[in-house]
């Protein structure tokens, strides 16, 4: 005895206005966890900066910023530098 398949038609596609909602919820999801990554980051950067004052060093670390810069660069491009300097700024401030 052999089963054989229903006889049923494939689901209909979902219509461009239910994909781009969905989307759009993905990315506003993805937007949270990025704005909270982003003040995780601050808290820890605050925690290195007032670390190395209270020990007798600067507030900022140049070439520790530049690894950052690099690190930004080569896996987003020119681009990844502007988010960079935008991070770095909101995590130590204006210098």
């Amino acid at each position: 005895m052999t089963a054989t398949a229903p006889d049923t038609a494939p689901a209909p596609a979902p219509a461009p206005e239910a994909i781009i909602a969905d989307a759009r919820e993905r990315i506003d999801a993805l937007d949270d966890r990025i704005i909270g990554l982003i003040q995780e980051r601050m808290a820890v950067s605050a925690v290195v900066q007032q670390t190395r004052i209270a020990s007798g060093g600067r507030r900022v670390h140049l070439s520790r910023e530049m690894e950052i810069l690099a690190r930004y660069r080569d896996a987003l491009g020119k681009p990844g530098t502007a988010l960079a300097m935008t991070l770095l700024e909101l995590s130590r401030g204006r210098i």
